[in-house]
């Protein structure tokens, strides 16, 4: 008896921001700012910001659209996996008060912390699943609002210019004898904990045994950090060798793909990787412009928007890269 492997493709996408532009010459009010500044760095003009939402929020909204466009609702899901680094609460995990928000009633949600690789890291566990055969359809969301602990001061402005508050969510499912042209191909995961204070938000935490003090306080702790050229740098290095490594994982060329999905940190970085490859730009399709860096987020609704908009079709193969704090980073190949 022979058994056909089972395979897992995505089947619906979404994504949403919270109705509230910010603009670059809106920081300029704010900080020591200005909107050339912001732009030759990172290529943001503007980013969302939430008025009494949080991620839980935005992450149904994702999903209410990645649901409709997979033709099935929440009742046909069999597990929820939400990649955040912004949680609602310390605990629970923002993926319960999603599955609360579905309607649903003991449908198994978890959290997955892996920052601005989180959406490739849950979408592996995904696949994973899948593949197994111990799932047969999983929501995978990557949702941030980050804008209500990021330091809006001068002090804050290398940061807090750069992120912006959004979630974008797909359904994974198995395929079937119809969809022999879409799949979730391999996906390459690292992490490298030596440098996890180059980019991070120190308190609150556990760490050295204090929660968070007035000290803490005192010294902007509570805010993200990020050591700028240095993160910077080894994006390029890390996103141009997870590249290869998937392509050579998937015995592919860079002409085989289609389209190259990079997470939207920093369109310099993108760039800088795009010209080191010799990866035309046209091939590199990018919202940062509109959104600012959405960490887990940013991939997902960066497919949702070349998929509604008609540049990416069925059949396409898309190569999918992040890098992150933690350090993370990882790649992935779909043919979507």
């Amino acid at each position: 008896m022979s058994s056909t492997k089972i395979k897992a493709k995505i089947s619906g996408t979404g994504m949403h921001v919270p109705p509230k532009v910010v603009s670059n010459f809106d920081l300029e009010k704010i900080m020591d700012t200005t909107d050339e500044w912001i732009r030759q760095r990172s290529g943001i003009e503007t980013r969302h910001h939430v008025e009494g939402q949080g991620t839980a929020d935005l992450a149904y909204e994702a999903t209410l659209k990645a649901l409709e466009s997979a033709k099935c609702t929440a009742k046909d899901l069999d597990l929820i996996i939400l990649s955040t680094l912004s949680a609602d609460h310390m605990f629970p995990g923002s993926s319960a008060l999603l599955q609360h928000k579905l309607g649903l009633e003991t449908t198994p949600a978890m959290d997955l912390r892996a920052q601005c690789s989180g959406f490739l890291y849950a979408l592996n566990v995904a696949k994973a699943f899948i593949e197994s055969g111990i799932y047969k359809r999983i929501l995978v969301i990557g949702a941030e609002t980050h804008s209500p602990v990021l330091d809006f001061t001068t002090r804050g402005r290398d940061v807090a210019v750069l992120f912006g508050d959004g979630a974008g969510a797909v359904v994974v499912e198995a395929a079937g004898p119809q969809d022999s042209k879409s799949s979730v191909g391999n996906i390459v995961l690292h992490s490298q904990g030596q440098f996890a204070d180059r980019l991070w938000i120190e308190r609150p935490g556990t760490s050295g045994g204090t929660w968070f003090t007035e000290q803490h306080r005192a010294e902007g702790r509570q805010y993200p950090y990020m050591e700028g050229r240095y993160v910077f740098k080894h994006a390029v290095e890390r996103l141009i060798e997870v590249t290869n490594e998937i392509l050579e994982k998937e015995g592919l060329g860079l002409g085989d793909i289609d389209h190259f999905l990079f997470h939207q940190a920093n369109i310099r970085i993108n760039e800088k990787v795009a010209e080191m490859m010799k990866i035309p730009l046209e091939k590199c399709p990018s919202n940062i412009q509109k959104y600012g860096n959405c960490s887990a987020a940013s991939i997902p609704m960066l497919l949702d928007e070349v998929v509604r908009s008609g540049r990416v079709k069925r059949g396409d193969k898309l190569l999918m890269a992040a890098f992150g704090a933690g350090f993370t980073w990882a790649a992935g190949v779909v043919q979507f």
